[in-house]
């Protein structure tokens, strides 16, 4: 999702509207998912938030890859109609559902576990699950939800869950970013709640700042390793995730949807990172919503931002000890 968090009439209406028409002119990608030939039989993907919009596309075309192809979903009901769905639409019986909600670090363990235990292998792990519109709050954890959900949690998850990946090389790691990414600020503090970004649009927008640094000091971490990590931008897309915003909100979504992109179309880069061969190799980069490689902002760029935000999120986490240099 791409879409500012917090608009308030008129300046959120207009920034809305230019963003609307300056995209619309592009919003059909230069690669297209139906011309790449890339077969997955015997390969297994994880797509998380997987059960909707951009994640179920994105499931969608894997699994017609013949992939193993594990929806990763917080709702059980919501998940199994999914997998009912692609299963029917492409023929593939290897189309699992667990659950998973990133917002609970108790869940993203129990989940890696889980995999660890039943799935030989890992060769593709899409991190797509994202919320935005959700009011400030701390969980059980201590932790504030929509830094969790959106960046600790696929942090976690993608740590678990590397020997695996590592093992299976080569792989691929997806995080799903925006281009919003550059206004945001990653400060560690956000991520237990000691400080907040203020309102939705900025929190959305530092979470998907901190997955660009995550994905470079991974990809760092994991060099020689046949693991690659790259981060996209799905662009101006049509979804859901608007869900938690005032109804004024959702109706000013509703009237630009002509000029967004379809969850088809905006799952376009992430599939691209997934499984093109023009990817094959790259890592540590950010690509934009045309499935070309883009310089992200300057803080995004930070090498030694990234290492503290990756430290800070060890220990927040309680992981001993991260990928090796």
């Amino acid at each position: 999702m791409e879409l500012p968090g917090a608009l308030s009439p008129p300046w959120g209406l207009l920034l809305l509207l230019l963003s609307g028409l300056l995209l619309w002119v592009r919003r059909r990608p230069r690669w297209d998912p139906r011309e790449c030939p890339t077969d997955l039989t015997g390969k297994t993907v994880i797509v998380t938030g997987a059960n909707s919009g951009i994640g179920k596309c994105v499931a969608m075309d894997l699994a017609r890859r013949n992939a193993r192809t594990i929806l990763a979903c917080r709702s059980r009901e919501r998940g199994q109609a999914a997998v009912e769905e692609i299963r029917a639409a492409t023929g593939n019986p290897a189309v699992v559902l667990r659950l998973l909600d990133t917002g609970s670090l108790a869940s993203v363990r129990a989940f890696a576990r889980a995999v660890l235990q039943e799935e030989p292998r890992l060769d593709v792990l899409v991190n797509n699950a994202g919320v935005t519109g959700l009011p400030f709050a701390i969980t059980s954890e201590g932790l504030e939800q929509t830094f969790t959900t959106n960046y600790l949690g696929p942090f976690l998850l993608t740590n678990l869950l590397l020997d695996l990946l590592k093992a299976s090389a080569p792989s691929r790691v997806v995080n799903v970013s925006s281009f919003r990414h550059s206004l945001g600020t990653a400060d560690s503090r956000f991520l237990t709640g000691q400080r907040h970004p203020g309102g939705y649009d900025a929190a959305y927008s530092s979470t998907k700042l901190m997955n660009l640094l995550f994905t470079a000091e991974l990809a760092r971490r994991l060099r020689g390793t046949g693991v690659t990590a790259n981060a996209l931008s799905p662009g101006v897309v049509s979804t859901n995730i608007m869900r938690h915003f005032s109804w004024a909100v959702q109706v000013l979504f509703v009237l630009l949807r002509p000029f967004m992109k379809s969850a088809e179309q905006g799952a376009s880069s992430t599939i691209f990172c997934a499984v093109s061969e023009e990817a094959e190799g790259i890592s540590g980069k950010y690509f934009d919503s045309s499935c070309r490689l883009a310089l992200p902002s300057v803080p995004a760029r930070d090498a030694a931002l990234a290492r503290k935000l990756w430290e800070a999120s060890e220990q927040l986490t309680g992981l001993t000890e991260g990928p090796q240099s």
